[in-house]
């Protein structure tokens, strides 16, 4: 494959949504049964140790002030953005929750404008509008049937299901999260600020929740080390694709990591509502083709 297409930005966001969607299917397959500690612990602390390597080329002596800064908003925020994401998933239903996940590149498009100063053209709009819209129909399937009662549906949760509230609430930090990862990757090249950025949150993770997850994540430990894995590939990937291209149109094609979803959970779960999901995925690819030809 040409070297041009394999550092190319979108290449990159793809596959780091695949890696990611890859990661949440073998996680629902294998580790189900743990709670909350056990699998913020794989996917933070041990997906971060194993980018230590890479960390431990990064020269921290000369890093500013401003990085620091970055660094403290950025750690404590990823951690209470995956613990609310945990929280959701794990206490209410799927289609209470993961539709919100779709308003990621919308909020990123504000945060990014206010905190960065980057813009997006009218067409790039479009198809993050068309991604967002084939994310929200993605994660509908427990309805009946397309309306507009159905597509509307969901905003009435956040009014009456605490679980809703809580992943809105982890889109907006997630969102915000990174856009200021990408304010402090400006002092530290991309291929060594993913792992640094994730051994920082994997540390702060084992200290918050080391003493009660420790012994499970080791009864369950191939399976643990596979997800955490796949979690480091995608946490490299995604700062590298992030560093040469707005925050907005990045986060826009890895949420495609739903779609990905999907087919895991055809293929591996026997998961039904195909007509729902091939008209969210053909939407999201329109998205995606768009932005892609910007």
């Amino acid at each position: 494959m040409p070297s041009e297409i394999i550092n190319h930005w979108l290449f990159l966001s793809l596959l780091c949504a695949f890696t990611l969607a890859a990661s949440d299917a073998i996680a629902k397959k294998y580790l189900s049964h743990l709670d909350f500690k056990a699998l913020t612990l794989v996917r933070l602390a041990l997906a971060g140790t194993l980018m230590l390597p890479l960390a431990l080329r990064v020269e921290i002596s000369h890093l500013p002030l401003p990085f620091w800064l970055w660094m403290a908003i950025s750690v404590p925020a990823e951690i209470t953005a995956m613990y609310l994401y945990m929280k959701a998933i794990r206490d209410y239903p799927l289609s209470f929750t993961v539709p919100y996940l779709a308003f990621t590149p919308i909020f990123a498009v504000l945060i990014a404008w206010l905190i960065l100063q980057e813009s997006i053209s009218v067409s790039g709009l479009a198809g993050i509008l068309l991604i967002i819209i084939g994310a929200w129909f993605l994660n509908l399937s427990e309805t009946e049937g397309l309306s507009v009662k159905t597509a509307l549906k969901p905003f009435h949760y956040i009014l009456i299901n605490p679980g809703s509230r809580y992943m809105l609430i982890a889109a907006v930090i997630y969102s915000f999260t990174a856009v200021s990862t990408k304010a402090a990757m400006q002092y530290m090249p991309a291929s060594q600020f993913g792992a640094f950025y994730y051994l920082s949150v994997g540390m702060v993770a084992l200290l918050l929740f080391g003493r009660g997850g420790y012994s499970k994540i080791r009864q369950n430990f191939k399976a643990a080390l596979l997800v955490a894995l796949l979690m480091a590939v995608m946490v490299y990937l995604h700062f590298l694709a992030l560093e040469k291209i707005e925050v907005a149109y990045m986060i826009s094609v890895k949420r495609t990591s739903l779609l990905f979803g999907i087919i895991f959970g055809v293929l591996f779960f026997r998961e039904k509502h195909l007509g729902m999901h091939l008209f969210a995925g053909c939407l999201m690819l329109a998205g995606v083709a768009i932005i892609g030809l910007l």
